[in-house]
């Protein structure tokens, strides 16, 4: 123990400390040995008597969610063998909270869980993963230790995630009772750090699909028992129709804060999150690759000129969808510019795809001269209307390819 003062009898202070401690210490031993009485896999029914939110049911509810989740994203970054786990520890991981050990030190959920599942004979993956969940608890906090930790704790910060915004349960201001931006941040920080092959949108889908199917269920179970329609109106309203869209934009608003202030600049980071990149490991590449095309001499003009092209484009929205006709490209410096398209972008598509995107736009900066040429010779919004939607076709083309990394009009001065 600490003491701000300088006593004359140290032991005095270290003997009244030790009577307070002391029975503290033996209600846990009593707890600790009372609690190994009892598996935890026979404690998870008791969950279903446990309410989680008045909306979105109890606690055994909100376990069989992450346990589908689990089972979904395990399989997609480790096949069967890790879903399986996934899904047995998201079914444990909620279990230490109805023990005594628990209820007298709250901060040791998930810890004792841990603890338990290696006195029930689990694996020590299982038992890592059950301690692990709740990871990062805080900034700069550690990440889960295995796989079958991380897929845990991300579908139990998806499920709280998904499930607070479909009811409006949103934080606002300085106010976030639920913790969502740790959550989301946790999410974000898994994804990035652990390099994770997981498409974000689709496990935010899933996480949806999930609590829908699970209020379905709870509705017939209303239905059958009691023809309960103030119930079911309640569970209907559960999930808001734009709840994808708001979680999504939630991550990409506190993974922006989050990259500026690792020190990416703002027009980098606007530049590849307005793509919305759902592959969340390809963002630092990406972020990367912007920052060396910025210090390319061509990357000004082209920035700009790509400014001018997405102008264009969107106000003929309704002529741009025509197909490319070769045939129809009678200017010099619109054929020069096809020409060059078709010299270059193969070579910067493969490289994308290769996920080398530094080299990527490094080659989409040769574009620089024909494309120039182009804007000083060319009349884009030709009186032949079949020259003017081959044009915006032309254009079209070259938009597409020039921001598959990032959207390189936010680089304009």
């Amino acid at each position: 123990m600490v003491s701000n003062i300088r006593p004359e009898d140290p032991s005095r202070v270290i003997e009244g400390n030790e009577r307070v401690v002391r029975p503290r210490l033996a209600d846990a031993r009593f707890f600790f040995d009372q609690d190994r009485r009892r598996t935890l896999a026979s404690r998870v029914p008791q969950l279903d008597q446990v309410v989680y939110h008045g909306k979105l049911g109890t606690q055994g509810q909100r376990v069989q969610r992450v346990r589908a989740l689990a089972a979904r994203i395990g399989g997609a970054i480790g096949g069967p063998a890790l879903a399986q786990a996934a899904e047995r520890a998201a079914l444990l991981a909620k279990a230490d909270l109805l023990t005594d050990m628990v209820g007298e030190f709250p901060e040791l959920q998930g810890v004792m869980g841990g603890y338990y599942a290696r006195h029930d004979g689990l694996s020590e993956d299982i038992a890592l993963a059950i301690e692990d969940h709740y990871k990062p608890r805080f900034a700069g906090d550690a990440l889960p230790r295995g796989r079958v930790g991380t897929v845990v704790a991300l579908a139990d910060k998806l499920e709280t995630l998904v499930g607070l915004f479909g009811i409006g349960a949103l934080p606002t201001g300085d106010r976030d009772p639920f913790a969502l931006r740790r959550h989301a941040l946790g999410v974000i920080r898994m994804l990035l750090e652990k390099q994770l092959p997981i498409d974000l949108l689709g496990i935010v889908h899933a996480a949806r699909q999930i609590h829908d199917d699970s209020a379905l269920r709870v509705l017939h179970v209303l239905d059958t028992i009691s023809q309960g329609t103030g119930a079911q109106a309640q569970m209907q309203r559960q999930m808001a129709p734009d709840t994808e869209d708001a979680v999504m934009g939630f991550f990409f608003d506190r993974l922006a804060v989050m990259l500026k202030d690792s020190g990416h600049s703002p027009q980098a980071v606007d530049a590849v999150l307005s793509l919305k990149p759902t592959l969340l490991r390809d963002v630092p590449t990406r972020l990367d690759a912007v920052r060396a095309f910025t210090a390319l001499p061509e990357a000004p003009a082209l920035a700009a000129a790509n400014k001018r092209i997405g102008n264009i484009l969107k106000k003929s929205e309704g002529d741009a969808g025509a197909a490319l006709n070769p045939t129809l490209l009678h200017e010099s410096a619109e054929q020069a510019l096809h020409a060059a398209m078709q010299a270059v972008l193969p070579q910067a598509d493969a490289q994308f795809a290769a996920g080398d995107y530094t080299a990527s736009l490094q080659t989409l900066a040769a574009l620089r001269a024909p494309v120039d040429a182009f804007f000083d010779g060319v009349m884009v919004n030709a009186d032949d209307a079949a020259l003017k939607a081959n044009r915006l076709a032309l254009l079209h083309q070259l938009h597409q390819a020039m921001n598959r990394v990032a959207d390189l009009s936010r680089l304009a001065a």
